[in-house]
């Protein structure tokens, strides 16, 4: 058994190397003659944030999200990408193709820990996919979340180094913080300036809308592609939604959140998703059986998780309007468009607003949040939540559409890819280059691998993956994934579990005492990364809970 990953990583090397010519000239032929005679693609990058694995209809959901459907139908799903477990780290890892360490932003934007892969901020040692296609001649536009700014350079006053603007993009509306009141949010921006939304204003529509703003003048006032990046708020907390995506799904979860597990898992396994071989995850003792609520319990979970799908209801509404809007400027055909949530289902629980009567969760006076059940039932098939780095924090679903360029329509990919491979895939089908420096700061070279090959159902030659965040420790290599929780005191860990996620995804099977070879490996790679990567010192002290009113996390 000894050296069993080594051995198994040669043969691939072997295989790769004895392949690489003939595969790599197929390859571009391929990417060659779906670039033929077309202007570059433009880019279209959609974020869902909070929304776990199995929401969404095309990845086993009951939610009716037809748009996201549509894309998925005459696209590609990836079941196996990952981000970075949170917010602020999957955005840092996405926009940059680094480790959310090396930009800076190992943490959240709410605090400096000292360290400099914990400064709360993203630095200028890296690029933003913004960047590196503006200099290829794109135009660049952002609608909605941010969230790569330390909180006290968010407000006018502070340093704008690091807003949307001076990270290259041309246009931006949104919110720089994580997040905050749909109806009535305390600050917007338009580019640099602040400004106050009117009464009726309802932010997923404002994110769409001003989305379909950026499209419409571009093809008005300009001839040269486009990367869009939409990052929506939806469906975090708190559950704000409105009247008539509510009324459509209250009622619709009486039957519970086991049964709903127990459905998406079958679902899941019947699109070929997921594979019949692995276990679906054992519910958490905390969370009690739907039969055993009292029925007014019953209707209060009902609304919770009636508000949620109402909250990705709308976000699927305003992506059509904007493939409507592609569409009526026949852009669809060749614009690439990718969509994918920051981090699995939060069991964060938030209740702080005026009103706590059941009737008026998903209200403007109502600050609520789902809660655990239901998040378990949103990261079907898989164990925790946003912020750990066990599958239900860290897989997404990923769903790529460019019918220019990508010929298999419904079709499943199931390479290994992450969010840090989404610039140097944006990079290449912009014919961009990454720079060795930027505005006179070293630029650290990109971590990720482009998804191209992938497209065409190629591998995506990679030795490993690697996360932490709050001390919540992961590294996976080929079938292998090696994981442990943190803690909130020293030494910040617990013991490694090993898992071999071809045979067990789920993760309910621990072998680390049937495979300490494999797991010493792995747990060296995962220090090597850690040392170079700015991940320690290790520090798993700053937790949410422990700041002074935290929001938008």
């Amino acid at each position: 058994m000894k050296h069993l990953l080594n051995s198994t990583l040669k043969r691939r090397e072997f295989l790769k190397v004895a392949g690489l010519g003939a595969a790599t000239l197929n390859l571009s032929s391929i990417f060659s003659s779906c670039k033929k005679n077309r202007p570059s693609p433009n880019i279209v990058l959609i974020m869902a944030d909070d929304m776990g694995f199995s929401d969404i209809g095309c990845f086993g959901g009951e939610i009716d999200t037809p748009n996201l459907d549509r894309l998925a139908a005459n696209g590609i799903r990836f079941t196996r990408f990952y981000n970075a477990a949170r917010c602020c780290p999957t955005r840092a890892s996405l926009l940059t193709g680094l480790y959310s360490h090396q930009a800076g932003m190992g943490w959240m934007t709410a605090a400096d820990l000292g360290a400099d892969g914990y400064k709360g901020e993203i630095n200028k040692n890296c690029v933003t996919i913004a960047e590196v296609l503006r200099q290829a001649g794109y135009s660049t536009y952002l609608s909605g979340k941010w969230h790569l700014t330390a909180d006290k350079n968010m407000k006018q006053g502070g340093s704008r180094d690091s807003w949307p603007i001076q990270r290259g993009f041309d246009r931006y509306f949104g919110n720089l913080s994580g997040g905050g009141s749909y109806f009535s949010p305390s600050t917007m921006f338009e580019d640099n300036e602040a400004f106050t939304p009117d009464e009726d204003f309802y932010y997923t529509d404002a994110i769409s809308d001003n989305a379909c703003s950026f499209v419409k003048e571009h093809f008005q006032q300009k001839e040269d592609p486009f990367f869009l990046y939409v990052s929506y708020t939806a469906p975090h907390w708190p559950l704000h939604a409105k009247s008539k995506d509510i009324e459509k799904y209250v009622g619709k979860y009486k039957t519970g959140w086991d049964d709903l597990r127990k459905a998406r898992y079958e679902k899941l396994q019947q699109m070929g998703i997921i594979s019949d071989e692995w276990e679906l995850s054992a519910k958490p003792d905390k969370i009690p059986d739907w039969d055993s609520l009292s029925e007014q319990k019953k209707e209060e979970m009902d609304r919770r998780m009636a508000v949620y799908a109402a909250q990705v209801d709308c976000m699927d509404q305003g992506i059509g309007r904007l493939l409507n809007t592609l569409q009526q400027n026949d852009a669809l055909e060749n614009t690439v468009i990718f969509f994918l949530s920051d981090n699995g289902g939060s069991s964060e629980l938030q209740s702080r607003g005026e009103s706590k009567a059941t009737a008026d969760i998903g209200k403007a006076e109502s600050w609520e949040s789902y809660r655990e059940p239901w998040a378990n039932a949103s990261n079907t098939p898989f164990r925790t939540y946003k912020r750990w780095g066990h599958e239900g924090g860290i897989a997404t679903p990923l769903i790529v559409h460019w019918p220019a360029g990508i010929s298999a329509r419904g079709a499943l990919r199931h390479q290994t890819g992450h969010v840090i491979d989404l610039m140097p895939t944006c990079e290449q089908l912009a014919n961009a280059e990454y720079p060795a420096e930027y505005e006179g700061a070293p630029i650290i070279a990109a971590e990720g691998k482009s998804l191209v090959p992938a497209f065409y159902n190629r591998e995506i030659e990679r030795e490993a993956l690697f996360w932490e965040h709050n001390a919540n420790r992961a590294v996976t290599s080929g079938d292998w994934k090696l994981v442990s929780f943190g803690k909130k005191d020293a030494p910040y860990t617990t013991k490694w579990e090993l898992y071999n996620l071809k045979k067990d995804r789920t993760e309910t099977n621990d072998l680390a005492k049937n495979y300490p070879e494999i797991a010493e490996e792995l747990a060296s790679k995962w220090q090597q990364w850690a040392e170079r990567a700015n991940v320690l010192p290790l520090d798993g002290r700053i937790w949410p809970e422990k700041l002074k009113n935290p929001t938008g996390r």
